[in-house]
């Protein structure tokens, strides 16, 4: 696909603000692709994502600051009150994936980024085990174990933030990494450090969610992704997806059919997170 600028934007919702940003565009030499908006009636907000195509462009893009769109862009953001970024679709972002023992959501991450389907680059995997060293050789990415125990729980984190730094990744993934992070340390990090958590969110939170469903006796599991706040579990959710279970399955069946959901929820997650899809408001998210 053709390179493209994806501008998103949060706003009061008010008369007016389509066609100002789509003159913004044409006025600059921008032709939109892809235009997306919502207006929420209970918040009064309005959020929108354009995808033009910055060829003929006249305002530089290049520059990491954005200074000169800035420049140009405020006059309309001020008089509508925006909240806006500017993201370019040539631009890989750089991630660490987070992962304990199961390696299902690891393993589906790789093959995706590596067939293609995630515009990412995947810096390193950081785990808590050594048991998935053989699948980042095979991938040929750097793997580092920091173990974490109730005893040395603040220098663990201590050593995590030290390869944060090292690697300076854009946004982090948690594929069933089985650590509870400090508030601390998830608030650094706002809407960037997105979580799948095996159970359909809100229902049966913290540990053994399949156990908790299964002593309930659901007719249906589910699997949430999430972006991680310091409220356990209780982050804006990006997408969830459910499966039918029957009185005939065993907590190992949900298990095994929740394993799936898991993969394929987070790499959606993943997927419309690199390609600036997803729009926070509240606790809630707008996916475009």
């Amino acid at each position: 696909m053709k390179p493209s600028a994806i501008l998103l934007i949060s706003c009061p919702d008010q008369k007016g603000e389509v066609a100002a940003i789509a003159d913004f565009v044409y006025r600059h030499g921008g032709n939109i692709l892809h235009a997306d908006e919502h207006a929420d009636e209970e918040s009064g907000l309005f959020l929108m994502r354009v995808e033009f195509d910055p060829k003929d462009f006249d305002i530089d893009l290049t520059d990491k600051n954005l200074t000169d769109f800035s420049r140009h862009f405020e006059p309309t953001a001020a008089k509508f009150q925006m909240k806006w970024r500017l993201a370019l679709s040539s631009y890989r972002p750089r991630t660490i994936i987070f992962v304990s023992k199961y390696d299902h959501c690891l393993v589906d991450l790789l093959y995706r980024q590596r067939s293609g389907e995630l515009n990412c680059d995947i810096a390193l995997i950081l785990s808590n085990h050594p048991d998935n060293q053989p699948i980042a050789d095979f991938y040929k990415i750097p793997y580092e174990v920091v173990s974490v125990t109730k005893e040395n729980k603040a220098e663990a984190e201590a050593k995590i933030q030290s390869l944060i730094d090292e690697h300076g990744p854009d946004f982090m993934v948690l594929a069933r990494y089985m650590q509870i992070l400090s508030n601390e340390f998830v608030n650094r990090y706002p809407r960037r450090i997105i979580n799948i958590h095996h159970s359909f969110l809100p229902a049966f939170v913290g540990a053994r969610p399949y156990h908790q469903a299964f002593e309930r006796g659901v007719k249906l599991i589910g699997a949430t992704s999430h972006y991680v706040t310091e409220v356990l579990d209780d982050g804006p959710i990006i997408e969830q997806d459910v499966v039918r279970v029957s009185h005939r399955d065993t907590v190992e069946d949900l298990i095994r059919k929740g394993r799936d959901l898991e993969k394929v929820v987070l790499s959606r997650a993943v997927r419309w997170h690199v390609e600036n899809r997803v729009l926070v408001y509240g606790n809630k998210t707008v996916v475009f």
